[in-house]
């Protein structure tokens, strides 16, 4: 799984990085009245300087602005001091929860953005579940993900006992994953539940015997959708979730109870 804000990781040269003060008021201010063009030296200093920015408010820290970017579909989030002298990424925790506000900031935006599911191509995916399924979850994975491995066993469990969702598996390789790519085509290729499963199980399954684009395909569609981690999933009301989950909060989410 990885983190929505990473991103900004493998961006950065040299940024100075802790923790401002700063006055109340002009937080307040600042971060309210700050535009894009303000914020040009910092996303230059970042190298992203064609990221756009989404949004610019407080911060749950008092003297902090949060500002989204998007960053070639990837969507991210760092944190500005009101004087633009310090800059903070990374997850911003409370701690009286130990919740993620960071998250917390990218769920909010993502729900606002909603897929249509009727538009994304299912030919070439996996199905697990039955075709006619009223509810269908479009699902990017990984075959040397763990975490790829674990939610498709709890979407096995799901399909038992709901026939009316049913999983598409469309496939996103990650870099650092060597194998991945080779072995998303050679289930494409064969159209092989059985293979992605032998895989997960740590079974050895064999090189690709065709050529295909549809590796490349989803690849360049979950792009598209600024999705860069696996396991993840379009909900049937075309929300956006990464990460693996127990199967009640999948269920909840595929519900639409939460």
């Amino acid at each position: 799984m990885v983190l929505a804000s990473a991103l900004l990781l493998s961006s950065i040269d040299v940024v100075d990085c802790c923790a401002a003060g700063g006055d109340v008021q002009k937080e307040k201010n600042v971060c309210l009245t700050m535009r894009e063009g303000d914020l040009k030296d910092v996303l230059a200093k970042l190298n992203i300087p064609e990221a756009k920015i989404l949004t610019i408010d407080k911060s749950p820290v008092k003297g902090l602005c949060e500002v989204v970017i998007d960053n070639m579909g990837r969507m991210g989030i760092f944190y500005l001091d009101s004087d633009k002298k310090y800059l903070i990424f990374g997850s911003l925790v409370e701690l009286a929860g130990m919740s993620d506000k960071t998250r917390e900031s990218i769920k909010k935006i993502q729900d606002k953005k909603r897929i249509d599911i009727t538009k994304i191509p299912v030919d070439e995916a996996l199905i697990l579940g039955e075709r006619g399924a009223s509810r269908k979850v479009i699902v990017f994975t990984d075959p040397d993900c763990p975490f790829c491995g674990q939610f498709h066993e709890t979407m096995k469990k799901i399909v038992a006992t709901r026939k009316d969702i049913a999983f598409y598996i469309k496939f996103l390789p990650l870099e650092f994953h060597k194998d991945a790519y080779w072995k998303a085509q050679s289930i494409v290729c064969n159209k092989s539940l059985k293979m992605l499963e032998d895989n997960f199980a740590k079974k050895e399954i064999p090189r690709p015997g065709c050529t295909t684009e549809e590796v490349n395909n989803s690849m360049k569609l979950a792009a598209s959708f600024g999705i860069s981690g696996t396991p993840s999933l379009i909900l049937p009301d075309g929300r956006i979730r990464e990460g693996a989950m127990p199967e009640t909060d999948l269920l909840d989410l595929i519900d639409g109870k939460k």
